[in-house]
């Protein structure tokens, strides 16, 4: 995975983790005899009865209910990220319009941040409309990488650099969300400041464990602090270590090959006090290049150049071999902690695998708008059980490839009958039938549409080159940037 600027990429790997949870296993007889029953019946009230009195409808209920809860989407509100009068800008190039990379919500607040590096804070409530509450850069020039909502004290950690270094370090500030409310965002703090956050130093959120990794380089030493209160709690300073991986509870050390290239060292360490739970050697080809090494809980995956993906269990030693032709390379990964699923990224394809080595699905009907592939564009929600992602849609070459529109697609557990739903942005086109739909992971059927209501333009010009998304649940909103800066709230 890739860094943004010099800030390593946690949004991927660890910035939208979810803690571990599973599904109650249903029989697919009783799944398959009630679904059709609930998805069939457009009364309200039916429903309801249907899912109090079919105790395992439970989850039929919830994705039958999709429909309803994105129907009649239309755009609500907009707002600009662009101020060439704002005096906390002062370097010529945050003047300019930018295209929108990053977008969080804290309840009735969005954080827009752009590619330039400004962020700004929009007021969003029923009585005030594009209502600018401030910009976040506290200096004017000051240049914003990335943004992280701390829940824990509901606080916005910006990243930044500054051109007093030639922007070479990361600095990192928190601020609460109250103080961003009353117009305030230099009431803030600095955080790490004993770190030296250099290129190729990192810092890296984890909101599942409460912690935070930083790593700096000229000390070659990695240090995880409390997310709540930002003290330090324990260092790593072997200098062997290549890289960590986060998981759920556990932290995954991956070493410098061996001399031979036969091994590769891993340890599995408590993350909340550094102790050593497991040290294991990975056998690998002595030629071939690592692809890479990734942790899911007690699995293990790797991947050579070539060579076939190998899921180990490392409780057991068991591993079994995807072969290369198979799985290709991806590019970026997302694990789905609570339903025991990977997302793989590959150029502008998707593909959901299980543990077992079998592909749950692939997203044949559309491709991914962005290549790049992070949380900016891709939402999952708290419970995992949708996401969002711009797409390009196969559709005719003359249809307009820059609209967007929004699909949800349930997808299918490898527990047989247990489901969730997923929350997909794709390209829209200039077409009548299509829009945003929410469709089945079984066959790719479409169960509904949410699409920009004809003959509004503004609905259309504003899915016009979507650059970012993002999906407040508590609010039922839809959060788009495009490459103009402009800021978007579709709604029912």
């Amino acid at each position: 995975m890739d860094v943004v600027g010099i800030l390593k990429n946690s949004e991927i790997r660890g910035g939208n983790m979810h803690s571990t949870c599973y599904y109650d296993q249903l029989s697919c007889k009783s799944m398959k005899s009630v679904a059709p029953t609930i998805k069939k019946n457009k009364n309200v009230l039916r429903r309801l009865l249907g899912r109090e009195t079919l105790g395992k409808a439970s989850i039929s209920f919830s994705n039958a209910s999709i429909t309803n809860k994105f129907q009649n989407f239309s755009l609500q509100d907009s707002f600009d990220t662009h101020d060439t009068k704002a005096p906390e800008l002062r370097l010529s190039f945050l003047k300019k319009r930018s295209k929108i990379i990053e977008i969080v919500a804290a309840k009735d607040i969005i954080f827009a941040l752009t590619a330039a590096g400004t962020c700004v804070a929009f007021q969003r409530s029923s009585k005030q409309h594009n209502h600018r509450l401030c910009f976040l850069n506290t200096s004017p020039y000051e240049v914003i990488r990335s943004l992280f909502y701390n829940k824990t004290n509901n606080s916005i950690i910006t990243v930044s650099v500054y051109k007093g270094d030639n922007f070479s370090s990361l600095v990192c500030r928190s601020t609460s969300v109250e103080y961003i409310r009353r117009g305030e965002p230099s009431a803030g703090f600095q955080l790490f400041e004993s770190e030296s956050l250099k290129y190729p130093g990192f810092v890296e959120f984890d909101d599942v464990n409460g912690k935070v990794l930083t790593f700096s380089a000229s000390e070659k030493v990695y240090k995880i602090w409390d997310l709540k209160n930002y003290q330090p709690l324990y260092s790593i300073t072997d200098e062997l270590v290549h890289e960590i991986k986060i998981s759920p509870g556990i932290m995954l050390l991956i070493y410098q090959k061996s001399a031979d290239g036969g091994n590769v060292p891993l340890k599995i360490i408590d993350i909340e006090n550094g102790n050593v739970l497991q040290s294991l050697k990975q056998p690998l080809h002595r030629t071939r290049k690592i692809d890479f090494i990734e942790q899911f809980n007690e699995k293990l995956l790797i991947k050579q150049e070539g060579e076939p993906l190998q899921i180990v269990d490392i409780r057991n030693g068991e591993r079994l071999e995807i072969p290369a032709t198979k799985f290709l390379t991806p590019s970026a990964f997302i694990f789905l902690y609570e339903v025991q699923l990977f997302l793989a990224f590959r150029h502008r394809n998707i593909a959901v695998w299980n543990f077992r080595g079998e592909m749950v699905t692939q997203f044949e009907d559309h491709t991914l708008w962005n290549t790049d592939c992070n949380t900016n564009n891709i939402y999952i929600t708290s419970h995992q059980a949708s996401w969002s992602c711009p797409s390009k849609h196969q559709l005719k070459a003359d249809l307009n490839p820059a609209q967007g529109c929004i699909h949800v697609r349930p997808y299918i557990l490898l527990l047989p009958c247990s489901h969730s739903a997923l929350l997909t942005f794709v390209a829209v086109h200039s077409c009548p039938d299509v829009g945003r739909k929410v469709s089945s992971i079984l066959d790719g059927r479409s169960l509904a549409r949410i699409q920009p209501r004809i003959g509004f333009q503004a609905q259309q010009l504003a899915l016009n080159d979507v650059t970012s998304l993002f999906y407040n649940e508590e609010s039922n909103e839809i959060y788009t940037g495009n490459k103009d800066g402009h800021l978007h709230v579709w709604s029912n």
